[in-house]
């Protein structure tokens, strides 16, 4: 088995209420990115209950699927790898419940590469469904 990881980025987590903005290749989404910007933007989560029970729940879905670490986790905020089964690159998924405006913001970006198939985009809708 191939390990194309790449290190674990510096710059993720929320900053002014936001997350990392998407650099320019196409292997990223991100639901505070511009609607205008159809190549990147992805709509934010529903959510119900409290912040914690969110995370929580998108705790419960993420550890049942293959390959996945937790990173980060508070009331407000989850990060997570997910590790591809063929060649292990890596996608560094981020959740923050922005109470504000009442949705989860998620930011979902392959480490390595240009193109990610759409992988970070299916993975966040899948996501979605289970939320």
């Amino acid at each position: 088995m191939f390990s194309f990881s790449g290190s674990r980025p510096t710059n993720l987590g929320v900053k002014d209420g936001k997350l990392t903005a998407c650099p320019g290749s196409p292997n990223c989404v991100n639901s505070q990115a511009l609607g205008s910007d159809a190549e990147h933007y992805i709509a934010p989560l529903s959510y119900s209950g409290s912040p914690a029970e969110a995370i929580a729940r998108l705790k419960g879905i993420i550890t049942a699927m293959p390959r996945t670490q937790i990173i980060t986790e508070s009331d407000h905020y989850l990060y997570a790898e997910f590790t591809s089964a063929l060649m292990g690159f890596v996608d560094d998924v981020e959740f923050y419940v922005d109470e504000a405006a009442g949705v989860v913001q998620v930011r979902s970006a392959s480490r390595l590469g240009q193109s990610d198939l759409g992988v970070n985009r299916k993975r966040v809708e899948e996501i979605r469904a289970k939320l």
